[in-house]
């Protein structure tokens, strides 16, 4: 929008071909036609869960995906609960192998909601099934790359154990991309994969899916390039 207002204010001979420009990204955001290709090439690679293997020491991160206000107070976004439940399911997989597992919730309050996502997470977690005994809270990380950097320091050279990372398919590849850059080589678990519904008429579940897919390609080319700078 700040984009459009500026051009229609410095290109005054061109608002007529900015405008109707700016409505036909507008609708194609709107109605999934631009979300469902961006949604393709962020989740490229995790369209679908692959069944994780156990070692005898096994840690799962459980990556956080933001918090929601409602009448009752703070609570996961709908979006992560899948995760959560992934989470869960994987450590109960895990124990009945009889392998020592571990859960770790990661994620501190990147949108200052007063709560980090691990704190939240927790009692959600608990409640399927993970014992307060096995479960780590990461509670500091503002962004993925800090994510793995935090897990990295509550693991520290413990690179002999299997570690198994839950999301969301559009966010793996980036969250894949952070552990590797600290030694890991972590298993892809994917909780859930979005999916962008074509239409004609606007809708803002495609609005956030737009946003959503581009958050995401920003921030993994955005990784790539402080790692090329040595500033990851």
């Amino acid at each position: 929008m700040l984009l459009f207002f500026a051009l229609f204010a410095l290109w005054k001979k061109r608002r007529t071909q900015i405008a109707i420009l700016t409505l036909l990204l507008a609708w194609g955001f709107g109605t999934g036609w631009f979300a469902r290709p961006l949604f393709s090439l962020a989740q490229y690679g995790y369209e679908q869960t692959i069944p994780p293997s156990f070692a005898p020491k096994t840690t799962i991160v459980l990556m956080g995906g933001g918090t929601s206000r409602t009448d009752s107070g703070l609570v996961p976004k709908r979006a992560s609960m899948p995760r959560i439940e992934a989470a869960a399911k994987v450590y109960r997989q895990c124990r009945e192998t009889g392998a020592s597992c571990r859960v770790i919730v990661s994620g501190g309050d990147p949108q200052d909601h007063g709560q980090a996502e691990a704190d939240n997470y927790a009692p959600y977690v608990l409640a399927r099934g993970v014992p307060s005994t096995d479960l780590t809270r990461e509670n500091k990380s503002l962004n993925t790359y800090e994510n793995a950097q935090n897990v990295a320091g509550i693991l520290g050279n413990a690179h002999d154990s299997t570690l198994i990372l839950v999301t969301s398919a559009y966010h793996m590849r980036r969250s894949v991309r952070a552990f590797e850059a600290f030694g890991y080589e972590p298993q892809p678990y994917v909780s859930d994969v979005r999916r962008s519904r074509l239409t004609l008429i606007p809708r803002f579940r495609s609005y956030e899916n737009s946003e959503l897919s581009l958050h995401e390609l920003v921030g993994l080319a955005r990784f790539y390039v402080y790692r090329w700078l040595h500033l990851y």
